[in-house]
């Protein structure tokens, strides 16, 4: 009888010993999953937050070196003033045909055969891929001549295709291993692309080809984040907005249209 007593007694000791460690191991597993809280006191009362809702709480993005500019529905619209630019480049805001805050206009040397120099860049993330057409609303600010002062560099290094179009001629940059290449200025991947005629006031216009004007397009085959690259050609050539469209989902109309919404900007 003396045994079985005894037994019973090693047996309950063992369980409660079992539910102990059970016990602190709940406590130590709750203890590293509420590791990534952190706690704050606000009118006398201690409250929890996590770090994820902290992160979620981002704050807006205050650096145009960091602007990420987010395409929607077939649409990227930008104002070109929402970049860092190099001294030379001037925000003005002479005349009513702007948007914005007003346009950016190049002051400094010409560039006419070097491109690369005064860049600028704009970061662009697609998430509908295809071929876009390029524009922007530019115009001539220096003269009183549609073929002087009317032009700027351009180049999108990292998109899968950037080509020029007219009916069934396509040309591309010089120096990117492909041709046919347009007549006049190109170089290292750049195109020249100019506006014409003699309204010198803005305009939506974006060409290159001397002569021969070809429209500009970029391919994007996958969703992500590319680079859109601007450098100083022709001083006095002022720019105030420009748009990327895929014209499978939005008309050029909507695109360049005065009531069509600028794209999102978050931080890079």
């Amino acid at each position: 009888m003396k045994r079985n007593i005894s037994k019973v007694a090693v047996s309950m000791v063992s369980h409660v010993m079992l539910l102990l460690s059970i016990s602190l191991y709940t406590s130590c597993s709750t203890d590293a999953m509420v590791s990534d809280e952190s706690n704050s006191t606000e009118n006398g009362m201690e409250i929890t937050v996590s770090k994820k809702e902290a992160v979620d709480e981002q704050q807006p993005c205050d650096n145009m070196a960091n602007y990420l500019f987010i395409e929607r529905e077939g649409l990227v619209n930008v104002e070109f003033q929402n970049a860092k630019f190099s001294s030379d480049w001037k925000l003005k805001t002479d005349g009513n045909s702007f948007s914005g805050k007003g346009y950016m206009v190049w002051e400094g040397e010409q560039y006419l055969g070097n491109p690369g120099n005064a860049k600028t860049t704009f970061k662009i993330k697609i998430e509908n891929t295809g071929t876009y057409q390029f524009l922007w609303k530019s115009a001539v600010k220096t003269g009183n001549s549609g073929t002087d002062h009317n032009d700027t560099w351009l180049r999108f290094i990292d998109a899968d295709d950037f080509y020029a179009k007219k009916d069934d001629s396509i040309v591309y940059p010089k120096d990117t291993g492909k041709t046919p290449n347009p007549e006049g200025a190109s170089k290292d991947g750049w195109f020249k692309v100019y506006r014409s005629g003699n309204d010198l006031d803005f305009k939506w216009q974006a060409r290159t080809f001397d002569n021969n004007a070809h429209n500009i397009f970029v391919v994007f085959k996958n969703p992500g984040t590319y680079t859109m690259e601007v450098s100083a050609r022709s001083t006095g050539h002022g720019i105030d907005r420009f748009v990327l469209f895929n014209g499978s989902k939005t008309h050029q109309e909507d695109a360049i249209s005065d009531d069509a919404g600028l794209s999102e900007i978050t931080c890079n």
